[in-house]
């Protein structure tokens, strides 16, 4: 991606993931919370859904990205129709949650970025319960070269992260980089 998008905050740990998916020589991966501005969003909310749809168009991979609400939905399909990614992202209407748990292939690549965070305590809670319920929803999927990248946890409160990573690291997962984006492997990751 031109330099122009930036990525600020998220950049290296996009980036990082990148090489890390090339290694793992990753196919299947999941986006909770779709790129609702497509590449306007770039230096607010990371554009992600094109991000990962790019790299996985270059390494013949396929992004699933979900999202409950339909204008999202609408504005990220608007942005991967114009930058020709339909051959590699799906963009799907629906609870994540609800998505995640029928989602019958094994998973290399899972992002959290669903349910938005805010300054309001029981919004935060609720968040953080939501991104939970969804790591919980996909881990049997989940195998010993997957990554899992989980967005905005450098906020007030310990951020969307929270409850998912203290519950990973309880269970043979650890932190890879820990920026505003948290980036976890397992245990015995490969490389």
């Amino acid at each position: 991606m031109p330099f122009k998008y930036d990525f600020r905050k998220r950049r290296n740990t996009f980036r990082k993931v990148m090489g890390l998916l090339s290694k793992t020589k990753a196919k299947m991966m999941i986006e909770t919370g779709t790129s609702r501005e497509g590449l306007k969003g770039a230096k607010s909310n990371g554009a992600a859904t094109i991000v990962f749809g790019k790299w996985a168009s270059e390494n013949a991979a396929f992004l699933h990205s979900v999202d409950i609400n339909e204008k999202s939905v609408a504005n990220a399909q608007t942005e991967v129709d114009k930058q020709k990614l339909n051959e590699w992202v799906k963009i799907h209407e629906s609870d994540s949650v609800a998505f995640l748990d029928a989602f019958a292939d094994k998973v290399d690549f899972l992002y959290l970025d669903s349910y938005d965070y805010s300054s309001n305590v029981e919004v935060q809670k609720k968040s953080q319960e939501h991104h939970l319920k969804e790591f919980k929803a996909i881990e049997n999927k989940l195998h010993d070269k997957s990554i899992v990248l989980i967005d905005d946890c450098d906020l007030p409160n310990g951020g969307k992260g929270k409850l998912v990573i203290a519950y990973m690291l309880e269970n043979g997962w650890r932190i890879e980089e820990e920026a505003y984006q948290v980036l976890l492997v397992r245990e015995d990751f490969p490389y």
